[in-house]
């Protein structure tokens, strides 16, 4: 599992490195780190202690992941070394190098993917009564069944495309599945074809068995396979094989060229289907002439063109886990947010908010009351305005619609939509025309700058006063994800935040920065410069023989100032814990260099997405939530924000429960090495077993209880947790939502 040699790390025995520049042998290479993630996503797939429809899920998830890391980050190292652009990474690859090194990576990966699949997955589902066949290995009545379908349901649907000199290669739309057809004519000569695998039919045909208890399906390319003479008279049809193909799917915006943004991200929306072929996977029997004619008709990069056994986009097979939605014990256990007492018992979300700041800890407690925060805000006569930014957001919305009726009714309502939030340009572009209908003042951000920080303000007059309340968060709009997404949240009714507040959407919406900020740390206008400060303030603190102390969690740390800061605090004497998901460059526990900085990363059921900085201070301890890692692009390119955790209560939780249980996991946890690679952190004999987010799930359930009991029962509700039925929770699993799947701009800067 190596990705990287150290070497030549030390200077002289015992002595530190010198740490006055920045060496490429101090850096993993970050496109090869998210490799390393995903790998731990497939391994989650590979776990026997894994429910199995929960594996077959994860499977699906690291295929989708790779995916996209094709579409956005390889197509990026493609453009730079065919253009060759000399701009080195931290740790000095060219990107033919990278490039050779991911190929070589992802190919095994790919053959992982589909060995679990056949060889661990396949013969578990068939025990649980699952099968998937070949229409080959049917009786003969069952065949006869299906070619009936294939002619009545299948064929009238079905576009073949020769190639030859009158026909050229056909275009092949990003990410569909197709058959390529070798056909011999009459008079010997051989012929090509494609054929799509039509997307409007289901991909899982069922068909009979002699066991009525099992539920079997065959492919439905497997089926066009075997009927696919049919559709070219005249020629014999010598096989037809899947493959599929990975596109360039990046933007290419000018924005300082632009004179209309929403129309030119649409126009490129629309052109990115076209562009650049960057990966195709081929079946593996496919004939060496039949592949050479599809990398010569796409121009794809021979070396990033994988053969493989079984089934194409094994993500696309989830509907084999229908038939067992019933079966719990193949399911992990049914899961329903809670509710924390204090706020289900509130007879106002204003006057509890403005009692004390409030801090959710999703998704083991309920995000409902994020969206009941802006439904209350639009009912609330006394509310002038609404302000809220939106990165992601669900394609039918609450929100979105809230502040729709709240422009209806008169208020002030702005919306900072970020148009340019990979992959979700539809959908955004889709609500902020419904927005700007319904008299929305709706902004799109800053030129050159991607708007991700997750931040709402809600202006209410009480008495002679104007009192803002906030909500801040490290996680998207969404409530969709906010139920497979651990995050944060923070309601507050703080003078000084809400000032802040008000200052940043002057920021995005008349491009006015403010002199200073009173609390939050906003990026681009100062967010490196604080977390190098923070960081440079424990290694002062150790030098001098003082308690010093770094906890921080995050999806990805890349940014080279950052890490080489980390570096220099650990030579100080400062004991450094990261909890990073994603992306680490920093390479961990090498002597001389970084001793004192332990690096884990956490897989399971929910993607751990929440980001938390924790510096000792002085004892002081300060304590940060934001929306922004450790990137070069959160630090330079985007509008982020870090909140201050100051309630003693709320500061407390943070750092001793989401921290601290978080780093004493050793169920779902994995040890980053110096090198790279990693390793599942084992439990020590007589050591507690601890899986972090179950452990998170109990104590937000007991804790909810808890108040419960102190609370008058007398008091009338306002808040309605959504509670999860037996039934309903089956119901819920027909739609077989990935339970990790990273949001995009999450973890390869585009994939999470």
């Amino acid at each position: 599992m190596e990705i990287s040699e150290i070497s030549h790390l030390t200077e002289a025995e015992g002595e530190p490195l010198r740490l006055d520049e920045a060496r490429p042998e101090y850096f993993v290479n970050r496109e090869l780190s998210w490799l390393e993630f995903n790998q731990r996503v497939l391994d989650e797939a590979r776990d026997p202690r894994v429910p199995l429809l929960e594996r077959l899920k994860f499977l699906a998830i690291t295929r989708t992941n790779l995916d996209e890391f094709f579409m956005v980050r390889v197509a990026g190292l493609v453009e730079q070394r065919d253009e060759r652009i000399r701009d080195l990474p931290p740790d000095g690859m060219s990107a033919a190098e990278q490039l050779d090194a991911i190929a070589a990576r992802t190919s095994r990966m790919i053959t992982d993917l589909s060995t679990v699949f056949l060889e661990e997955l396949l013969p578990e589902l068939r025990k649980a009564s699952v099968d998937l066949q070949h229409p080959a290995e049917l009786p003969p009545g069952e065949r006869a069944r299906l070619s009936t379908y294939f002619f009545e349901q299948v064929f009238p649907i079905l576009t073949p495309l020769a190639i030859d000199p009158g026909h050229p290669f056909p275009h092949v739309p990003n990410k569909s599945l197709n058959l390529i057809v070798m056909l011999a004519a009459r008079r010997g000569e051989t012929a090509f074809a494609v054929l799509q695998v039509p997307s409007v039919l289901p991909r899982l045909v069922p068909v009979e068995t002699d066991d009525p208890n099992v539920s079997a399906f065959v492919l439905l390319e497997d089926v066009i396979a075997e009927h696919a003479g049919k559709l070219f008279t005249g020629f014999e049809c010598l096989g037809a094989w899947p493959f599929r193909v990975i596109r360039n799917f990046d933007l290419s915006i000018d924005e300082e060229e632009a004179e209309d943004l929403l129309e030119m991200i649409k126009e490129e929306v629309r052109r990115r289907d076209r562009g650049r072929v960057v990966a195709m996977t081929v079946d593996n029997l496919c004939p060496r002439e039949a592949i050479h004619l599809l990398e010569r008709s796409t121009r794809v990069d021979p070396k990033f063109v994988v053969k493989m056994d079984g089934p194409q986009a094994v993500h696309q097979l989830l509907g084999l886990a229908k038939p067992l939605k019933e079966r719990s014990e193949l399911w992990d256990p049914p899961f329903s947010p809670v509710l924390p007492a204090s706020l289900e018992r509130g007879e106002d979300l204003f006057a509890e908010i403005k009692r004390g700041d409030v801090l959710l800890h999703h998704p083991y407690e309920s995000f409902d009351p994020v969206v009941t925060f802006i439904e209350q805000a639009v009912a609330d006569p006394d509310v002038l305005a609404i302000k809220q930014t939106l990165y992601r957001t669900s394609a039918d919305s609450p929100i979105v619609r809230a502040l729709i009726r709240a422009a209806d009714q008169g208020k002030q309502v702005a919306a900072l939509i970020e148009i340019k939030a990979r992959f979700d340009e539809e959908n955004n572009i889709h609500w902020a025309r419904k927005l700007e209908e319904a008299g929305v003042h709706v902004v799109y951000g800053l030129v050159g700058l991607k708007t991700h920080c997750k931040v709402t303000l809600v202006v209410r007059r009480e008495g002679n006063e104007l009192v803002r309340y906030c909500h801040f968060g490290t996680g998207n709009y969404n409530p969709n994800t906010a139920r497979l997404y651990t995050d944060l949240s923070l309601f507050t009714a703080r003078r000084d935040l809400g000032e802040d507040a008000t200052a940043l959407f002057n920021l995005l919406t008349s491009c006015t920065a403010p002199r200073s900020w009173k609390k939050l740390v906003v990026a681009p206008l100062g967010f490196q410069e604080s977390i190098l400060g923070y960081i440079e303030n424990e290694a002062r603190a150790a030098r001098e023989g003082r308690p010093a102390r770094i906890i921080a969690k995050m999806n990805s740390l890349v940014d080279p100032d950052a890490i080489m800061a980390l570096y220099r605090a650990s030579q100080a004497g400062v004991e450094i814990d990261l909890i990073v998901r994603g992306i680490c460059c920093l390479r961990p526990g090498v002597p001389g260099l970084s001793e004192r900085i332990r690096v884990r990363s956490i897989v399971d059921r929910f993607l751990e997405h929440s980001r938390i900085y924790f510096f000792h201070a002085g004892g002081a301890e300060r304590v940060y939530i934001a929306s922004a890692d450790w990137m070069p692009r959160n630090f330079h390119r985007r509008v982020e924000v870090m909140v201050p955790i100051e309630e003693p209560k709320l500061k407390d939780r943070i750092v001793h429960e989401v921290l601290g249980i978080s780093l004493r996991d050793n169920q779902k946890a994995r040890q980053i090495f110096g090198d790279g690679s990693f390793a599942i952190v084992e439990p020590e004999e007589g050591e507690e077993l601890i899986r972090s987010q179950v452990e998170f799930y109990r104590r937000a359930k007991e804790a909810a209880s808890k108040t419960r009991r102190n609370l008058n029962q007398d008091r009338p509700y306002i808040f309605r947790p959504i509670r999860i039925r037996p039934s309903a929770e089956s119901e819920m699993r027909e739609s077989i939502i990935p339970s990790a799947l990273p949001e995009p701009d999450d973890g390869a800067d585009p994939i999470a």
